[in-house]
């Protein structure tokens, strides 16, 4: 049985004439009866009663017409969203991200994505950068958001960057006593080695002992914690752009610390992810981060001019509190 000549039995229920049908389908007549024929031989019954002046359905052609009408209908919707995941306008995507970028990235980027593709289904897996990595590789993710530390296994090119700020409630750092200004206890969000060996260095910048530290696993707690007044954090510029724009956090300046900026990637299965539509379309879209989020910055090149350790200047209308230390 085809679905040809499936169309050719409907064609033929609904005009009640062969002439008619076979016009309708533009084809002869001889073509058309072959295809009624055939689906006939396929059903083992007959499907019409051929009259002096046209055709009527048989018991057995009414009980199929139901059926017929199914089959066609799915095969017609089929094709329609066969063309659109094909031209990227629909279709199941996952992506795995970074916390801070699933939390304060993906939400701004993933709404204008489905505003222009309703139809695309959309996961999102959140973890650190091996996971990621793993993730990818396996292909439980077609396209990854992470921090530098990409594996061999996937390719990367670079998204966006971020700078690292030191962050602290501003009525907090203005009640510290005297012109020097003392910080009592550090939220620290992140376990993973390189995040640890940062602020290790900063504490002892800092002068503040280890037992002060708190010791969190979720950029958003530690932004709240912040927020409360519980002590200063060195959180993404992403995450905490509105709080600085609205004056709950204000960024901190150390004499010789050297700002840190992280280098987000975008990484994929090789020779898999970006030739599918949806995933490329998406993808179009992540590469305007920089443009679109506060606090992203454009990737550093390779021949950018700027001294190792500048400052980069994040748009935003912030205040900048210089603090010292003991």
């Amino acid at each position: 049985m085809t679905i040809a000549q499936v169309e050719a039995f409907l064609a033929v229920a609904r005009y009640g004439k062969v002439r008619e049908a076979a016009e309708h389908e533009h084809m002869s007549q001889p073509a058309l009866t072959a295809r009624i024929k055939g689906l006939e031989r396929e059903l083992g019954a007959r499907l019409f009663h051929r009259l002096a002046r046209g055709m009527s359905l048989t018991s057995v052609g009414r009980a199929f017409l139901p059926y017929a009408e199914d089959v066609v209908a799915a095969a017609e919707a089929g094709t329609a969203i066969a063309t659109e995941v094909g031209q990227g306008l629909a279709g199941q995507l996952t992506i795995g991200a970074a916390a801070s970028v699933s939390t304060y990235v993906l939400p701004e980027m993933l709404a204008r994505f489905l505003g222009q593709r309703p139809q695309i289904r959309l996961s999102v897996r959140t973890g650190h950068p091996a996971d990621i990595n793993r993730m990818v590789a396996i292909g439980e993710v077609q396209i990854g958001i992470m921090r530098d530390g990409v594996d061999a296994s996937v390719v990367a090119r670079p998204l966006y960057d971020e700078e690292l700020l030191l962050v602290a409630r501003p009525d907090v750092v203005a009640a510290s006593d005297g012109s020097r200004r003392k910080i009592a206890r550090f939220v620290q969000f992140d376990r993973a080695p390189d995040y640890v060996r940062l602020t290790t260095e900063l504490l002892r910048e800092l002068g503040i002992p280890h037992r002060s530290i708190m010791d969190l696993d979720n950029i958003a707690a530690a932004k709240r914690m912040v927020e409360r007044g519980l002590g200063v954090a060195l959180l993404p510029a992403t995450a905490v752009a509105d709080a600085l724009t609205d004056g709950r956090l204000t960024s901190l300046d150390l004499p010789g610390l050297v700002p840190v900026r992280r280098h987000m990637m975008l990484v994929s299965q090789r020779n898999v992810s970006y030739e599918l539509p949806v995933s490329a379309a998406l993808c179009d879209l992540l590469v305007h981060i920089p443009d679109i989020i506060p606090g992203a910055l454009r990737p550093l090149r390779a021949d950018d001019v700027s001294p190792p350790g500048l400052a980069t200047n994040l748009h935003l209308s912030t205040r900048r509190e210089h603090v010292t230390t003991d």
